[in-house]
């Protein structure tokens, strides 16, 4: 089923609508939250959670891409409760590096703040569009997919220290391009 039927679905308030969209992004989101949080029941629950946002805020929105519609709220939901699970010492704080690394660039403000606004989602779209392909799909699997270095070097079959410096320098590039932009002093 596309995505313009199920959000029609959803639209009109048809349970089915939600089902099928589960039962069609149901493991991408899954593998979302599940690399977020490194915990299978927090993840089923951060899935759940983020259809009952999709069916709250469908209408209004009205997405076109309902993958990355779900994707982005499901990755919402898994870093709130991360940061939650962290305070109650639930989880180690290592969990958070992807975010610490961003932040690093972007401020006081929580990546998810900033990210938040168009402005920089916009700017940090085309800055991944001036990489090469590998550097690009480098940074999306750790900062959007939170994918560890372990993982990224098991997909790619790349050194830990190849994946770690590639991540730092494209890091520095997009420092140097939000300064360029005049979004970072």
């Amino acid at each position: 089923m596309n995505d313009d039927i199920l959000v029609r679905e959803i639209l009109n308030r048809k349970e089915t609508g939600l089902a099928s969209a589960k039962k069609q992004y149901g493991a991408y989101c899954l593998y979302v939250a599940r690399n977020v949080l490194h915990n299978e029941q927090d993840a089923e629950e951060c899935l759940n959670d983020a259809l009952l946002a999709a069916w709250n805020s469908i209408p209004p929105q009205r997405p076109e891409n309902l993958k990355t519609y779900l994707g982005k709220l499901v990755r919402e939901i898994a870093v709130d409760r991360l940061r939650r699970n962290t305070a109650q010492k639930r989880v180690a704080p290592a969990a958070l590096v992807p975010l610490d690394e961003l932040e690093e660039l972007v401020g006081n403000a929580s990546v998810e703040e900033r990210m938040e606004e168009a402005e920089l989602s916009r700017m940090i779209s085309a800055f991944l569009q001036t990489l090469p392909e590998t550097e690009r799909t480098l940074f999306i699997r750790r900062y959007w997919y939170y994918d560890s270095v372990k993982q990224i070097c098991a997909r790619f079959g790349f050194s830990k220290s190849k994946v770690t410096v590639t991540l730092m320098r494209t890091r520095e590039k997009l420092a140097k391009y939000l300064k360029k932009e005049g979004y970072l002093l």
